[in-house]
């Protein structure tokens, strides 16, 4: 415990922390600017959160089914499952009555979502290259510090020694930002994005199925999204 305290002694600078971090998140902030930034804060803290459930969608989505069989499609009431993308598509289905308008829905929701996670991802792009621009800015700040001349007091000693570690600490801490923190999460919201647009495609596809078993008449209802994508 000793060794530990005495390790986290010598590498924890809030200084150092301090202008890296701060730095890079002030740096990102003026050059992305306040919404990018924004989208980029919303896209990480939902990587906390639970992943779309495709499971929990169907379930969600066969109670629209059921209303439909219940009510018929001309009387059905849209049926909320709290996702708002999945209660807009619902509202379509129970208003529009048309598959092709349902899976136009579906596409523009889609291109949303990536455009939202690819804004995120540059954000954390520029996050990851200015980290270590911040650490060497770190750097230099602390090699200022350092005592002049040729004193050669304890004090002196004891300043150069400090400035020493602090340049050595931020560079530390501006690669690591950037390798173990800012691109990390940018990867991480690429897979959670492109896992859920495979997850939502296959919901819509069987929801697409649903209706058709549910509607005999579907059929001669305008082309689904399996069409508009194979005509994409």
């Amino acid at each position: 415990m000793e060794n530990l305290a005495t390790l986290i002694d010598q590498w924890l600078d809030p200084i150092a922390l301090g202008i890296v971090l701060g730095g890079t998140l002030l740096a990102t902030l003026l050059r992305c600017g306040f919404a990018q930034a924004r989208l980029a804060v919303g896209k990480v803290c939902a990587l906390a959160r639970p992943a779309f459930d495709p499971a929990q969608a169907k379930a969600e989505l066969a109670k629209q089914i059921g209303e439909i069989r219940k009510q018929g499609i001309l009387r059905a009431e849209p049926v909320r499952s709290g996702d708002a993308d999945l209660d807009s598509l619902a509202d379509t289905l129970a208003t529009r009555r048309s598959l092709e308008q349902l899976h136009a829905d579906h596409e523009s929701h889609r291109r949303q979502r990536i455009e939202a996670a690819r804004t995120a991802m540059h954000v954390l792009a520029h996050a990851a290259e200015l980290a270590p621009v911040l650490g060497l800015a770190g750097t230099l700040v602390a090699l200022g510090t350092m005592p002049g001349g040729s004193e050669t007091s304890a004090a002196s000693e004891v300043g150069m020694t400090g400035a020493i570690a602090m340049a050595v600490v931020t560079t530390l801490y501006g690669i690591a930002a950037a390798n173990f923190l800012f691109g990390p999460l940018a990867a991480a919201i690429e897979r959670r994005s492109e896992r859920e647009e495979r997850d939502r495609q296959a919901v819509i596809d069987w929801l697409e199925q649903a209706v058709r078993r549910t509607m005999p008449r579907a059929a001669a209802m305008p082309q689904s999204v399996s069409g508009l994508r194979r005509a994409s």
